[in-house]
């Protein structure tokens, strides 16, 4: 498909240049999907991230090392990262299953 899609920017680069108009079209960038993909798996370490950090809190309280205050807003911090985590995998699925179930 991105062959068809660089035949036609071509296609309309050089009739653009045959009319007299010099504005340059620019290929598609291919890193757009990438980009999705870094931001999603950069959300995801920091939920894992902010679960170990509440994990570690509860064992030094456990020990008596660690306030309970920071326990807490380390628990809950983890519990908020996870909740958006799993609300951003539901949108998405919900938004597949919405196209798949397009008509063609």
């Amino acid at each position: 498909m991105v062959s068809n899609i660089s035949s036609a920017l071509n296609a309309y680069q050089q009739a653009l240049s045959r009319i007299g108009g010099n504005v340059p079209v620019s290929e598609p960038k291919p890193t757009i999907s990438n980009e999705f993909q870094n931001l999603v798996k950069s959300a995801v370490d920091e939920a894992v991230d902010l679960s170990k950090t509440g994990e570690d809190m509860t064992l030094k309280a456990i020990q008596g090392k660690a306030d309970i205050q920071d326990v807490v807003l380390a628990v809950s911090n983890a519990e908020m990262a996870l909740n958006t985590v799993v609300s951003v995998r539901d949108t998405a699925i919900k938004a597949y299953n919405t196209i798949m179930s397009m008509p063609i």
